[in-house]
């Protein structure tokens, strides 16, 4: 039992500092990944390519090239690396586009690039806004 007044005073002084609500801003931080990225939509969706880009860009992501492709029947979005060197950013942009379709692909005609994104028809449920989120854009 606490009987010293300086006692009850300072448990009720740390009993109302430990009630005030703290509101902390979230910061979402983001990780910039140096090599160059490729977009390509692979889904036949008008517009896919460049909400890719924005996202991707948005995401840490240096997207140089952003383009139709010649085939437009994937039905999931694959990632592709450029080089059988690993790359840093490989799982991060796994896990930014939700996928794990991901292989290595070795091609002297696109040295230059890290990856390359094959944008299939799950794109949307990739670049949606989280929960609470809204996307004014668009």
């Amino acid at each position: 039992m606490i009987n010293h007044p300086l006692s009850i005073v300072l448990l009720a002084a740390l009993l109302l500092v430990g009630c005030k609500e703290e509101k902390k801003e979230e910061v979402h931080e983001v990780r910039h990944y140096k090599g160059d990225v490729e977009v390509l939509n692979s889904c036949g969706i008008p517009g896919a390519a460049s909400k890719m880009t924005a996202f991707l860009r948005k995401n840490g992501f240096d997207v140089i090239i952003s383009r139709n492709d010649r085939l437009q029947n994937y039905d999931e979005t694959v990632v592709v690396l450029r080089d059988s060197i690993p790359w840093e950013g490989a799982e991060a942009l796994a896990r930014a586009l939700k996928t794990k379709n991901v292989m290595t692909i070795i091609d002297s005609r696109r040295n230059f690039l890290v990856a390359s994104i094959y944008i299939g028809k799950d794109f949307e449920q990739i670049i949606e806004p989280e929960q609470g989120e809204t996307n004014d854009n668009e």
